[in-house]
């Protein structure tokens, strides 16, 4: 095609499509001055929300695509455009992608919800998926676990979010279990009036809920004292511990014996 001919066929596209141009550009500017407002308070009402700023970059460029992508079939519509057959390769595009990251797209989705529903947050120690340790970071991705002996750990959101989640820190208070047992030759009474003064002066301890120290069970060749004492999150274990160390100095000093417990099960010694 001649450069004459080419120009002939643009006066005449013009002549014809002129309206609609000059209405699709309009709308185009109109739309886009929309969007950038939307975008505007949209990121207003982020800042103020909830939602963990991890979120925000995700939630506005899901919103712009979303939003431009509707613009821009207006105008093809207004320009007479086959709308139709865009529409149709975008779902066809859209489908093949999403069936080709299925696992990214599930991990993605993990971490909206973890994200959005928080059920721990940075700080936070949590037992999931036979895994434990301090939450570093969450992604979109991935949530990154530091062990107790520092090792790090990438759990895919995925996993995490289908998942039982034992989160240690959620709460201010935790519960201190622990039993001690002692020889049936022992006065089981004092042992648990020497566990009840390490209770009372140990300066984590709390006196509400109030601590328990009872006998639960009578075993093979042991008498087993259970202690339930509140502690603060963060201190529970120091407490742990402490517990241990000053029960086992305190049965020394008073002669509590605490003997080689073992337990048999029928047909095994």
């Amino acid at each position: 095609m001649s450069i004459e001919a080419f120009v002939n066929q643009a006066k005449l596209y013009l002549e014809k499509n002129g309206g609609n141009i000059l209405s699709a550009v309009i709308i185009l500017l109109i739309g886009y001055l929309l969007i950038k407002l939307t975008m505007r308070l949209t990121n207003k009402a982020l800042e103020k929300s909830r939602i963990n700023v991890s979120a925000h970059s995700l939630i506005k460029t899901i919103l712009k695509f979303g939003l431009y992508t509707v613009l821009f079939i207006i105008c093809a519509s207004k320009l007479n455009i086959d709308t139709t057959s865009i529409i149709a390769v975008l779902g066809t595009a859209g489908l093949a992608l999403s069936l080709a990251v299925k696992d990214t797209l599930g991990n993605l989705a993990g971490g909206l919800i973890v994200l959005f529903t928080k059920p721990f947050n940075v700080g936070d120690f949590i037992e999931t998926d036979g895994v434990s340790g301090t939450v570093t970071e969450i992604s979109f991705f991935y949530t990154r676990l530091n062990t107790i002996d520092n090792k790090r750990i990438f759990i895919p959101n995925g996993e995490v979010t289908n998942a039982q989640i034992i989160n240690y820190s959620a709460e201010e208070q935790r519960r201190l279990d622990l039993d001690f047992s002692i020889s049936y030759d022992d006065d089981f009474r004092k042992a648990e009036a020497l566990i009840a003064k390490i209770i009372e002066d140990h300066p984590h301890t709390l006196s509400e809920p109030a601590p328990i120290i009872r006998v639960t069970e009578h075993g093979p060749n042991a008498i087993i004292i259970a202690m339930r004492v509140w502690v603060k999150s963060e201190h529970y274990w120091d407490l742990y511990y402490d517990m241990l160390e000053l029960v086992k100095e305190s049965f020394d000093k008073n002669g509590i014996t605490i003997p080689n417990v073992i337990y048999v099960t029928e047909g095994k010694s």
